[in-house]
C-alpha cells in the first residue's frame, strides 16, 4: 500500500454545513465564509467568549506559529497541545505577559493534570448516579442493599481521593512560595493585597482551566464540568443558577462531594479543596506524597493512583488507563482537537483491541467488599526514591509571542507569508546559504537526541526542581487554610 505523505501545514478542519444540490443530485459542502455571525462562534464559560470553531485562515497561523514543537511524544497528543488551542482561541482580554508565564509554570501544569484525572473519574461518578437515578425511580424500582451502600461508600472515597491530589497541587499555587511567589497576591514590602488584579487572574485561569478539562474530556458534559469546577475553587455560595446545570439530591450530593464538604455562611465559607486536606485519614497520607516519592507499602489503591499520576499522557495506553485524549495519535483528530470518526474506522478497533478506550465504554470497577476496613490495615515503608520531573521553562520570546497573539495574526491576514510544503521547498531550492556549521549541527543533534532520551540535567534545565523538592515536606506538613479564600 502506498504511503501519501501529508502536509502538517495543510488546514484539516472545515467550518460549514452540508446540504443537498438539487441539480447535481448530491451532497455539496458549503464552508462559512463569515464566522463572525455563525451561530456556533463561540462558546460562553464564567461570561468570557471563547472561540469554538475557526476558519482556515485562521488554522493556517495556529499550525505554523502556535504548535507544539516536536518531540519525543509529538505524534501523540499531549496536554501541551490542548493548552496551546485554548490560549490560541481564549479572548484578547487574557493575553497578559503575566497570565501568559503563569500558564506555563510547573506547578500549574500538575494542577490541570490532577484536575483531568480528578474529571475523568468524576463524570463517571456522576453518570452512575444518573443510572442510579433511573433505577430506584418509579413502579419498578429496585431495592437497595446493604452492599449497594458500602459500594457506593468505595466510590465516594475514591473520588475524595482524586481531590486531594488537586487540592494539594491547588495549596502549592495559592501559598505563594518559591516560583509562584512573583504571581502572590499581596506585595512583598507594603503587604497589602491587590484585591481586583487577583480577582480578574483567579476568573481567567479558572475559565481557562474548564476549557482544557473540557477539551480533553472529547467535549463532553460541558455544564457538569463548568459547575463542578467552580464548585471546587469557589465553594458553592459563589456557584450562579443556570438552567442547564443538574440538581443532585441530598445522597448524591453527600456521594459526589464526598464526607469532608461542610457549608458554612458566606463570609468564612472555605471551598472544598481547602476543606479536604484539613480531615485527611491516616491511610491516605501517602497520597499527598505522589509524584515527589516512590510510594512503599502494601495499600493498591495508592500504588494505583500513583501509577496513573507519573506515568506520561502519552504513555498511558502502556497502563490501559483513558484520561480523556491524553496519549491518542494526533493523526485521529483535525486541529481543534475533534476526534475523527472515518480516521478511527481504518484502525479497526475494537472491544478486544482497543489500547486508547475509543471503543469501550467508561467503566468504575466494581471494588471488593470491605474495601474501606481493608486500606485501613495497609502498612507504609520509609521511603527510598524521590521522582523528578524534567520540565522546559517557557522562553521571553514565546511569552512575547503568545502576548501579540492577534498583532501576529492581523499581520498575516494583511499579506504575511503563510508558508507549506510548496513554498518551503521552492524557498529552500534558491537559497544560496552554505547552511550551519557542522559544529553546530552535531551540537543541534546531540541536543535533540538528549530531549527525546529525556537525559536532561536537572541542575540546568530545572534550578529550582531541587530546592522545591527539599522544601516540600515542611509546606505540605504546616498546609492551612490560605491567607485568601477564592
Amino acid at each position: 500500500m502506498k504511503r501519501v505523505h501529508v502536509d502538517n501545514y495543510a488546514p484539516k478542519y472545515y467550518s460549514g454545513k452540508w446540504s443537498w444540490n438539487s441539480e447535481k443530485d448530491c451532497l455539496q459542502f458549503e464552508a462559512h465564509n463569515d464566522l463572525e455571525n455563525a451561530r456556533e462562534r463561540y462558546i460562553t464559560t464564567n461570561g468570557y467568549k471563547f472561540l469554538r470553531t475557526m476558519d482556515q485562515e485562521e488554522e493556517l497561523i495556529f499550525r505554523q506559529e502556535y504548535l507544539v514543537p516536536k518531540s519525543h511524544s509529538s505524534d501523540d497528543v499531549v496536554m501541551e497541545d490542548i493548552r496551546n488551542l485554548v490560549l490560541y482561541l481564549m479572548p484578547r482580554d487574557f493575553l497578559t505577559y503575566k497570565f501568559i508565564e503563569f500558564m506555563h509554570q510547573w506547578e500549574v501544569s500538575q494542577l490541570i493534570h490532577s484536575l483531568i484525572i480528578y474529571f475523568e473519574y468524576y463524570l463517571r461518578m456522576v453518570e452512575f448516579v444518573l443510572i442510579r437515578r433511573d433505577e430506584l425511580s418509579g413502579q419498578m424500582g429496585q431495592v437497595q442493599s446493604e452492599q449497594t451502600n458500602d459500594m457506593k461508600r468505595t466510590f465516594s472515597v475514591y473520588l475524595s481521593q482524586y481531590r486531594m491530589l488537586v487540592a494539594r497541587n491547588y495549596c502549592l499555587i495559592i501559598k505563594g512560595e518559591g516560583t509562584m511567589s512573583k504571581f502572590y497576591h499581596m506585595k512583598p514590602i507594603s503587604n497589602v493585597s491587590a484585591t481586583i488584579h487577583d480577582k480578574y487572574f483567579h476568573e481567567h485561569f479558572l475559565a481557562v482551566a474548564i476549557q482544557i478539562v473540557w477539551i480533553c474530556m472529547h467535549r463532553r458534559a460541558y455544564f457538569i464540568i463548568e459547575m463542578e469546577m467552580n464548585r471546587l475553587f469557589r465553594s458553592e455560595h459563589f456557584v450562579s443558577a443556570h438552567p442547564e446545570y443538574l440538581n443532585f439530591t441530598d445522597a448524591e450530593r453527600s456521594l459526589l462531594y464526598g464526607r469532608n464538604k461542610k457549608n458554612f455562611n458566606y463570609r468564612v465559607q472555605e471551598s472544598p479543596l481547602v476543606q479536604e486536606l484539613k480531615l485527611v485519614a491516616e491511610e491516605d497520607l501517602p497520597i499527598l506524597w505522589i509524584g515527589e516519592r516512590k510510594y512503599r507499602g502494601t495499600n493498591i489503591r495508592i500504588a494505583e493512583m500513583e501509577l496513573e499520576y507519573i506515568v506520561p499522557g502519552s504513555q498511558l495506553r502502556l497502563i490501559d488507563v483513558s484520561h480523556g485524549i491524553l496519549g491518542h495519535p494526533k493523526k485521529l483528530y483535525n486541529t481543534l482537537l475533534s476526534l475523527d470518526w472515518p480516521a478511527v474506522r481504518f484502525l479497526n478497533f475494537s472491544e478486544k483491541y482497543d489500547p486508547y478506550h475509543i471503543v469501550r465504554q467508561p467503566q468504575m470497577q466494581i471494588p471488593k467488599i470491605n474495601e474501606l476496613q481493608m486500606r485501613k490495615m495497609c502498612e507504609t515503608y520509609e521511603h527510598f526514591y524521590e521522582l523528578h520531573q524534567a520540565s522546559e521553562q517557557i522562553s521571553h520570546h514565546q511569552i512575547c509571542k503568545w502576548v501579540k497573539r492577534d498583532i501576529n495574526i492581523k499581520f498575516f491576514r494583511s499579506g504575511g507569508l503563510l508558508t507549506n510544503i510548496v513554498s518551503r521547498c521552492e524557498k529552500e531550492l534558491a537559497s544560496t546559504s552554505s547552511g550551519p556549521r557542522v559544529d553546530l549541527i552535531i551540537a543541534n543533534y546531540f541536543r535533540l537526541i538528549s530531549k527525546v532520551r529525556k537525559d536532561i540535567n536537572l541542575s540546568e534545565k530545572d534550578s529550582f526542581t531541587n530546592h522545591r523538592l527539599s522544601s516540600y515536606a515542611s509546606r505540605i506538613s504546616t498546609i492551612k487554610a490560605p491567607r485568601k479564600t477564592f
